[in-house]
């Protein structure tokens, strides 16, 4: 069962800021780079990233190429962590970016036939970069595992037999 309080929105909101705090210590060229306009202007990084994401926001609501940007965000960073993923040998990390990509598999077969309606919907971009985000969250309140779990899983569990016979012919077809 999905619910979530406001104080614990707050609490995760929190919990985010601080890895977002913690990140913007770690010493690499992107934080040196804030850091050196931190250093020129006084504006602190944080508040830096906070602009970028605002920007990003304003784009995505009247810019051009919103849904490609939209679609480089959904793509990008998981790919990158699911290469991550394939690398370590953990399991739980490869279990949550498979699950990403189910989703996100699901969702573009979906957009694919209502791509032309749901185009004229106002800040479709910034929608679907939202849910595309919202699906990559680490946590509970992971969508991607959320939505499999309350959609894709039962709907496969109910058919599956159906869907390995037709895997099964579709097989024994292509080795004919």
């Amino acid at each position: 069962h999905f619910s979530c309080t406001l104080p614990e929105v707050m609490e995760y909101v929190n919990k985010a800021r601080e890895q977002l705090n913690k990140k913007l210590r770690e010493k690499n060229s992107v934080t040196d780079a804030l850091q050196k306009i931190e250093t020129k202007t006084g504006v602190k990084k944080e508040y830096m990233v906070y602009g970028a994401c605002a920007f990003l926001v304003l784009y995505l609501m009247i810019g051009y190429g919103g849904t490609f940007i939209a679609n480089f965000i959904g793509f990008l960073y998981p790919a990158y962590c699911s290469i991550k993923a394939i690398e370590s040998h953990e399991k739980d990390d490869d279990t949550k970016w498979l699950t990403y990509w189910v989703v996100y598999a699901a969702f573009s077969l979906i957009e694919t036939f209502t791509d032309i309606f749901l185009f004229w919907i106002p800040l479709y971009a910034l929608l679907k970069c939202i849910f595309l985000i919202f699906l990559m969250v680490p946590g509970k309140y992971n969508g991607s595992v959320i939505l499999y779990e309350k959609l894709i899983c039962p709907y496969f569990l109910k058919y599956e037999k159906r869907i390995d016979s037709v895997v099964d012919k579709a097989g024994e077809f292509a080795n004919d």
